[in-house]
């Protein structure tokens, strides 16, 4: 009598159950008033002393391991019975989790589409840029304070390379290669070497504008602000200009914006192309004239969605995505 050659047959059997009957089956086959090990143990008092000590044992586990085999299938079973009849059918059905447009992403193709249809053409440049290309053809003085550690990520080596700390770079760069007229928008990160609170951050994102040609004004400018702004807010925007300086304008402006009955908030800068830096890019001043801007694309997407604290855009906070 094998006692191990029962055991592999019943557990074969007993994994292959898969329905409530065939469980009933397998447990009389083994376990009945008739079943093999029912069997085996009422043999035991025929047995010799030495057969009963050998056997009996051996029998006594036999039983004790099929029947709790056999109270894991049963439960197993039952679970599967009721998780099938929990199901409604004529529920509608669950809808599953679906990823989510980061609110800075569907900003950036809010504004590629407003200026693309008012003709500006989208482009990029590099994030790791030169000294020359961030400062020198912008018209910065070389000993401007930007330059300085306190606000630029500079790469020790090469020299001369730093994390670029806006994106008008990309102006020079394409004004070099292309002849007015021209309009481009210029989307992209940048990076300050400041500290992080709830209205600044290191890594954050800008969005550049440049108009170039024989006749372009600042009403052209205020004209384009304003086209864009009430587009983008989809409300009523009034827009005004504070004098202002940067190196690369002249003259130079702050761009503020009242949404709605709201109060006046200051979005951007901007100006008229400062004559230097079409000298830098080899165009004559005495022929072109140009405008160009800049904005905090995080601060355009903190006011339009009510946002509080720019450093929930870069927390990868699946909650905050979820509204988005």
């Amino acid at each position: 009598m094998d006692i191990e050659a029962i055991r592999a047959k019943a557990s074969g059997e007993l994994e292959t159950a898969d329905t409530g009957s065939s469980l009933l089956a397998w447990h009389g086959a083994y376990l009945g008033r008739k079943g093999e090990v029912t069997m085996i143990l009422r043999s035991l008092g025929e047995k010799s002393l030495e057969e009963k000590k050998r056997l009996g044992p051996a029998a006594q586990a036999l039983k004790r391991d099929l029947e709790a085999g056999y109270t894991r299938k049963e439960r197993l079973l039952k679970g599967a019975a009721d998780a099938h009849q929990r199901i409604d059918v004529t529920m509608p059905g669950i809808r599953p989790d679906t990823g989510h447009v980061h609110p800075l992403t569907q900003v950036i193709g809010d504004i590629r589409r407003i200026f693309g249809g008012m003709g500006f053409k989208t482009v990029e440049g590099p994030e790791l840029e030169t000294e020359g290309y961030n400062f020198d053809k912008l018209n910065f003085p070389k000993n401007h304070p930007a330059r300085d550690m306190q606000d630029t990520l500079w790469v020790s080596a090469p020299k001369g390379l730093l994390m670029r700390t806006h994106t008008s770079p990309v102006q020079a760069r394409y004004m070099e290669k292309n002849l007015p007229p021209l309009q481009i928008i210029v989307p992209g990160r940048v990076f300050r070497n400041e500290a992080t609170d709830a209205s600044h951050e290191a890594n954050f994102y800008q969005f550049e504008g440049l108009m170039v040609g024989k006749d372009v004004s600042l009403a052209n400018f205020k004209y384009v602000i304003a086209e864009f702004s009430g587009q983008f807010f989809e409300r009523d925007v009034d827009v005004r200009f504070r004098p202002s300086f940067f190196p690369f304008t002249e003259p130079s402006v702050e761009i503020d914006m009242r949404i709605g009955s709201g109060p006046w908030l200051e979005m951007m800068g901007g100006g008229m192309v400062h004559p230097n830096v079409f000298k830098a890019v080899n165009y004559d001043p005495a022929n072109v004239r140009g405008f160009a801007f800049g904005g905090g694309l995080d601060r355009w997407a903190m006011v339009k969605y009510g946002i509080p604290d720019v450093r929930l855009f870069y927390n990868n906070d699946a909650r905050f995505l979820r509204q988005f």
